[in-house]
């Protein structure tokens, strides 16, 4: 259910985006480090739309990635301590009582 609320809530920004955008389509000045152009409202519009869904992309898989390698090392910090707490159990336990030979 949280997929398709998120879906909705993305057809939506993309719906209202977009209608923004188509109204504004006289062309402006975009000036860059080395110059000065004219493009036209709607493309910078989506290009902005767009460079931003790069960059919060870009954010979430570093932050998807670096939780992985945290859920990895916890993991294996946790094989580490369960063998050794099972060690100690054996340990403790002792060896098995042998059983006599009666006869």
């Amino acid at each position: 259910m949280k997929f398709q609320w998120a879906l909705l809530l993305g057809i939506a920004f993309a719906l209202i985006v977009s209608v923004f955008a188509v109204i504004n389509v006289e062309p402006v000045a975009v000036n860059y480090l080395f110059g000065e152009a004219e493009w036209p409202l709607i493309l910078v519009i989506l290009g902005s739309v767009l460079m931003g869904g790069i960059i919060v992309g870009s954010v979430g898989l570093f932050r998807m990635y670096m939780l992985k390698r945290e859920v990895r090392a916890l993991k294996k910090q946790n094989r580490a301590l369960e063998e050794k707490l099972a060690g100690e159990e054996e340990a403790r336990e002792g060896p098995p009582p042998q059983i006599e030979d009666i006869h």
